[in-house]
């Protein structure tokens, strides 16, 4: 929808395309659901403009201790929190195979056993005003499920990222694919344009256009 020159950042798995020249001097990004793949957000900070700040969030311990083992420098800071469209706990579903980490709020997710976790969430704008922080440059969500919600809060305030970056899971937890149609077509509805979209149909970059 939009032809920007952008680059590929991160590994296949968990990487997606940036415009580079969209970012200011002093960016601050925000990315959700980390677990054990933090390739796009060191890609990023290796190829940002001067004193980009990234907030990685993800609610599992596993995940928050795995990053923190990585030795991550000081512009990459991690806090053990979920996003939500609300402010609480919530309950979230283990992966049906313990080898992996991502974790989901949806009903239906995990094993047949129905065993679930609690972990703290919190809306974006709640973070943002814990954190000091009245704009955001880019967001990225990979967040099982849960983005839905996510979104459906985020356009109902002004608050306006220049670029997100989402993993949409239909096919997923019981997901159709008309919900990932109807919130990228909200999205549009709100200036947002797909500049870049992986094989998959699930990974989408886009970037607020002016023409709207």
């Amino acid at each position: 929808e939009l032809t920007v020159p952008f680059v590929p950042l991160g590994t296949e798995y968990g990487g997606y395309g940036v415009v580079l020249d969209a970012l200011p001097p002093n960016a601050i990004v925000y990315t959700f659901g980390l677990g054990e793949d933090i390739s796009f957000d060191l890609g990023l900070l290796a190829r940002a403009p001067a004193n980009c700040r990234i907030f990685g969030f993800d609610p599992t311990p596993r995940s928050i201790a795995w990053v923190k083992a990585q030795g991550v420098p000081a512009a990459f800071s991690v806090r053990e929190l979920g996003v939500a469209d609300y402010d609480g706990v919530a309950s979230f579903a283990p992966p049906k195979n313990p080898e992996h980490i991502s974790h989901s709020l949806l009903d239906g997710a995990g094993d047949a056993s129905g065993a679930r976790v609690e972990f703290q969430v919190r809306r974006l704008t709640t973070l943002m005003s814990e954190l000091g922080h009245t704009t955001l440059d880019l967001l990225k969500m990979d967040i099982e499920g849960a983005e839905y919600g996510v979104l459906e809060d985020l356009l109902k305030g002004s608050l306006r990222p220049k670029q997100l970056l989402l993993e949409l899971h239909h096919g997923m937890h019981g997901i159709p694919v008309s919900r990932s149609e109807r919130a990228l077509a909200e999205l549009q509805r709100a200036g947002y344009r797909i500049f870049d979209a992986q094989p998959s149909g699930r990974e989408f970059s886009l970037m607020l256009s002016e023409r709207t």
